[in-house]
C-alpha cells in the first residue's frame, strides 16, 4: 500500500461520512449524488492503486 492509495482511501471515506452527513441534514439530493460520485471515484482509484493487484 503506498501513500497514494492510502490518501485516496482516506479521502473517499472522508467523502463518505460527508455523505451520511447530508442526508441527515435533508440537503439537496443532487448534491448528495455529486458526493457520491466524488467518493465512488476515490474509493474505486485507491483500490486499484493497491499493489495487491501485481
Amino acid at each position: 500500500m503506498n501513500g497514494t492509495s492510502t490518501v485516496l482511501i482516506v479521502v473517499g471515506l472522508f467523502l463518505v461520512g460527508g455523505i451520511i452527513s447530508f442526508v441527515k441534514q435533508q440537503m439537496p439530493r443532487s448534491l448528495i449524488v455529486l458526493l457520491s460520485i466524488g467518493a465512488a471515484m476515490c474509493l474505486v482509484a485507491g483500490v486499484m492503486r493497491l499493489e495487491v493487484w501485481n
